[in-house]
């Protein structure tokens, strides 16, 4: 989760279950970026993933995980307007 577009993603999956294409609409970057991250996500049991069809869907298996990565977000979103009103 120390990868800026691992919480992208992270906060993403927040709002519920979304495949590969839904995430690129939300997130910016790249589909190998993309895959390498939730891939990594994936292997460190952050997400889950779950097959229909030829689409490949993930979400978050760990409501803790949601929690931490809405407080992180909070903190930053705080700082940045902290910071913009200096």
């Amino acid at each position: 989760m120390s990868a800026p577009m691992r919480l992208k993603i992270i906060s993403s999956l927040c709002n519920g279950e979304k495949n590969v294409s839904q995430l690129l609409a939300e997130v910016d970057t790249t589909q190998p970026n993309m895959s390498q991250h939730l891939n990594t996500l994936y292997q460190s049991g952050v997400i889950g993933k779950r097959r229909e069809g030829v689409q490949i869907f993930y979400r978050i298996t760990n409501d803790r995980v949601v929690t931490l990565c809405r407080a992180i977000c909070t903190q930053i979103a705080i700082e940045t307007d902290y910071e913009k009103g200096r």
